[in-house]
């Protein structure tokens, strides 16, 4: 799903920079290991709708949306949405159309847990999941279930959310009830999705507070993914025998010029590398380099102390290797360079003010729907390169990659687009990296947050104006399909969008 920080945040520039590398093109056709996972995902409030139905409370983005003036383009919210609460039959349908492997999809708190804590389950909301567990299984499509995908109870914001030292035990009994009611039949965990986001544009675009309640929220999410990890680890995989690990948000920043890739490098710590290093890296803890940058701001700004909590060496070795895999949304790639002019140019302090770095994408990359979301293919291969060489190769799941029009059935240019992505993971996959998934974001048109329902994701078209939201394959549905069906990425093939999609044997 799109970031609060492609929207906001990217330096708006005129300069064009050198394209540093360029895709060959490629006309063979290329094979996926046979044993590689294909998906797609969704999340809770931004499909399901039925936002207080059958005993669900509100979640920080009822509330979000609820505001008066509103915040969100268009005055959007996800009240009904997709409607999957009610239509999730048809959702599975899809996915066997498109004959997948795995449905990434996530829990929504308050559905579960109105109070937000385990003294009441509402047993509706168990229903519902369950429904959509035992649907899935039944065609041998397995569930990837998200525990927190944003939307976090209005109440347990009421009490500081995540700057609440709390939420640590709040969360790992809320995962601990996600284990008891469904781990029966889910194999595949993801904790937290897209801390980086729930931490800078939970506390920034919402409170307009940043360099500090964001690095707390940082070390408070990493605490609660790995008190659940090790929870799930000794107490339900023995019997459950599943996996489990967490989702980051992974753009890619290249350097303008070799002068630029400290600066770089620092962006790239402070936007994932923050989160990735104290679970895969061999020492643990945050990146020396985040921790250096922010204590000497700190001091210099009159703090006693640095605004980023260290890590008590029980917690460093609790967080460490807490993960059995690296869950990687990708999307788009910048440019970073650091002169003079980073000198005051971000409020003081901030997480930006302590990057001091510029970011800005060259004019030239072709666009999308979403101004700040360039194609890049060549970033998603340095990517993931960067990550197979600083964290000796995890085992990782691509959850969401993707591309934002403005509609149409039509879309050839996400076709080519999830194409040249394809093509840069296949290269690195020859290269060694261990890529065990690709799931698509997304598999169907949904509430994209504060840009609402402007711009569109889904391989499916979803009729926002219908009372049915009647759902329709874009001309990608039917190109992933075939990739998925073929295990081939083929850049030649040519889908007949007048023959029904249908259903695979044995999906």
């Amino acid at each position: 799903m799109i970031k609060f920080s492609l929207l906001l945040f990217y330096v708006a520039c005129c300069v064009s920079a050198e394209n540093k590398t360029s895709n060959i093109e490629r006309h063979e056709a290329r094979k996926f290991p046979e044993s590689m996972l294909f998906g797609a995902a969704t999340s809770s409030y931004q499909i399901e709708g039925g936002w207080n139905e059958d005993g669900k409370s509100e979640s920080i983005w009822d509330d979000i949306t609820h505001m008066e003036p509103c915040i969100v383009l268009g005055c959007h919210n996800g009240d009904v949405a997709a409607d999957s609460y009610h239509l999730y039959k048809r959702d599975v349908e899809m996915i066997r159309e498109l004959g997948l492997d795995v449905y990434r999809f996530s829990l929504s708190w308050t559905r579960i847990l109105p109070t937000g804590f385990p003294d009441r389950i509402n047993e509706k909301g168990v229903e519902y999941y369950n429904n959509i567990i035992n649907e899935l299984l039944k065609y041998n499509i397995q569930p990837m279930i998200t525990l927190f995908h944003w939307d976090l109870p209005r109440k347990l914001e009421s009490l500081g959310g995540w700057s609440n030292s709390l939420i640590v035990d709040w969360f790992t009994d809320y995962s601990r009830i996600a284990f008891e009611l469904f781990g029966d039949r889910v194999k595949y965990w993801i904790t937290i999705n897209e801390p980086r986001e729930v931490c800078y544009s939970g506390y920034d675009y919402r409170y307009n507070m940043s360099g500090y309640p964001d690095y707390v929220c940082a070390k408070m999410i990493l605490l609660a993914h790995a008190k659940t990890f090790h929870m799930y680890d000794k107490e339900y995989r023995p019997t459950q025998n599943g996996t489990i690990g967490i989702t980051l948000s992974t753009p890619f920043y290249e350097p303008v010029s070799e002068e630029d890739a400290e600066a770089a490098e620092d962006v790239i710590q402070f936007e994932w590398g923050i989160y990735a290093n104290p679970i895969f890296s061999k020492s643990g803890d945050f990146p020396q380099s985040v921790k250096e940058k922010i204590a000497v701001k700190s001091l210099s700004q009159g703090f006693p102390r640095s605004r980023l909590p260290a890590f008590t060496p029980e917690e460093i070795e609790l967080v460490k290797g807490s993960s059995d895999f690296l869950g990687i949304n990708h999307y788009t790639t910048s440019l970073v360079y650091r002169n003079e002019s980073v000198n005051g140019y971000y409020a003081s302090p901030s997480y930006y003010d302590d990057i001091g770095a510029m970011i800005y994408q060259d004019n030239s990359w072709e666009g999308s729907a979403i101004s700040s979301l360039k194609v890049v293919p060549w970033g998603f291969y340095k990517l993931l390169t960067k990550i197979r060489e600083d964290y000796d190769n995890p085992p990782i799941y691509i959850t969401e990659n993707g591309f934002p029009t403005q509609g149409g059935l039509e879309d050839d240019d996400r076709v080519a687009y999830y194409r040249k992505y394809l093509d840069s993971m296949l290269d690195v996959i020859e290269e060694g990296s261990d890529i065990k998934g690709y799931i698509a974001w997304s598999l169907m048109d949904n509430f994209e947050w504060n840009v609402g329902y402007t711009v569109k994701f889904g391989l499916f078209e979803v009729d926002f104006e219908s009372p049915e939201r009647t759902r329709t394959p874009r001309k990608a549905a039917y190109v992933y399909k075939e990739i998925v069906r073929t295990h081939t990425l083929d850049f030649n093939y040519e889908p007949d969008m007048n023959v029904a999609i249908g259903i695979d044997e044995g999906h």
